[in-house]
C-alpha cells in the first residue's frame, strides 16, 4: 500500500486498498480520484494541478491517483471510459466529477459545494510588525510588538524592533532602555543597527536643519563639517543613499576628518541596513576601493 507523505495529501491507490483509501476515507473528508495513464498527455498536465489543489485544502480534501494501465478492476468498477477522468467521493459514494482536462478555476468551482477551504493561516505577528515599520506605521507596529513581548519579554527580535519604533517617534530615552534590555547575542547585527539609528537621531537633534546645511555645502563643497552633519540629518530621516554618497565623498576627500569619524559612521550605516541591503553591497565595495 502506498501511503501519502506526511506533508502531502495525494497518494497512489490500487484495487487492494481502494475501498479503504477512497470509499471509507471519504466519510472523513472528500477524496478526489484521478484516473490517469502513462500514455495520456492531458493526464500529465492535470496531475500537478490536482496535487496543488489538494495541498491548498490542507487535509480537507485528499487526492487518490489510479493508474488505469495497471488497475483495470477499479476502471471497470467505476466505469471509466475517457482519460483523464476525475471523480469526487464523499460519504462513500461519487458526488461529482469531470472528464478531460479542466482549468484550475473549473476544478475549484466543482469542489466548492462539497469541500470547505480552510482559513488561511494567520500571518506571523512579527512579520506584520516589520511590514508596518517599513511603512512608517510605528504606533501600529508597537501595538503588535507589545503583544509579542507580553508573552515573551526576552524576545530579542521584538525588543529591537520595538526600540526602533520608539526611536523613530522621538522617544529616545525609552528606546535606549529597551535596546539595553536585549541580552541575546543571536541578533547582534540588528541590535548594532538599531543602536546606530538611535545615535543618528540623537546627533541630528543638536544639528542645524537640513536646508541650512544644504546651503552651506552648495556654497562651499569643501565644508567638511556641513557635509558630515548633512549626512547625519539624512540618516535620521532614513535617506540612506544620499547619506552614504555624502559620507563616501567626505571620506575620499578627507579621511582623517574628526579623527576618522566618517569611516566609523559608514560602518554603522552598514550595520543599520544589514549585509543583504543593495546599498550596503554597493557602498561597501566603493569604500573598499577608496581604502585600497
Amino acid at each position: 500500500m502506498n501511503q501519502p507523505k506526511p506533508t502531502s495529501y495525494s497518494f497512489d491507490v490500487t484495487s487492494a486498498d481502494f475501498d479503504k483509501q477512497v470509499v471509507e476515507a471519504s466519510f472523513e473528508q472528500p477524496v478526489l480520484v484521478d484516473f490517469w495513464a502513462e500514455w495520456c498527455a492531458p493526464c500529465k498536465v492535470m496531475l500537478p494541478l490536482l496535487e496543488q489543489i489538494a495541498e491548498d485544502y490542507q487535509g480537507e480534501l485528499l487526492l487518490a491517483k489510479v493508474n488505469c494501465d495497471t488497475e483495470q478492476d477499479i476502471v471497470g468498477r467505476i466505469g471509466i471510459q475517457t482519460l483523464p477522468t476525475v471523480v469526487l467521493f464523499k460519504d462513500g459514494k461519487v458526488v461529482d466529477g469531470f472528464q478531460e482536462a479542466q482549468p484550475d478555476s473549473a476544478i475549484r468551482a466543482m469542489l466548492a459545494p462539497h469541500v470547505v477551504m480552510p482559513e488561511p493561516a494567520a500571518e506571523d505577528p512579527m512579520v506584520q510588525a516589520q511590514a508596518l515599520f517599513a511603512e512608517s506605521r510605528f504606533a501600529d507596529a508597537e501595538a503588535l510588538l507589545k503583544n509579542i513581548l507580553t508573552e515573551d519579554n526576552s524576545n530579542a527580535k521584538a525588543l529591537i524592533l520595538y526600540g526602533r519604533c520608539l526611536a523613530e517617534r522621538g522617544e529616545l530615552t525609552e528606546a535606549q532602555a529597551v535596546l539595553d534590555a536585549v541580552k541575546s547575542d543571536e541578533h547582534k547585527a540588528e541590535l548594532a543597527g538599531a543602536k546606530a539609528q538611535l545615535t543618528f537621531l540623537r546627533q541630528a537633534a543638536d544639528l542645524p536643519d537640513v536646508a541650512d546645511l544644504k546651503t552651506r555645502v552648495a556654497q562651499n563643497p569643501l565644508d567638511d563639517e556641513a557635509a558630515y552633519q548633512l549626512a547625519i540629518q539624512q540618516l535620521a530621516r532614513q535617506q540612506y543613499e544620499g547619506a552614504l554618497e555624502g559620507l563616501l565623498k567626505l571620506f575620499i576627500r578627507n579621511r582623517s576628518y574628526n579623527e576618522g569619524i566618517t569611516h566609523k559612521t559608514l560602518l554603522q550605516v552598514f550595520d543599520l541596513l544589514g549585509n543583504d541591503h543593495p546599498l550596503v553591497t554597493t557602498y561597501r565595495r566603493k569604500l573598499f576601493a577608496a581604502l585600497y
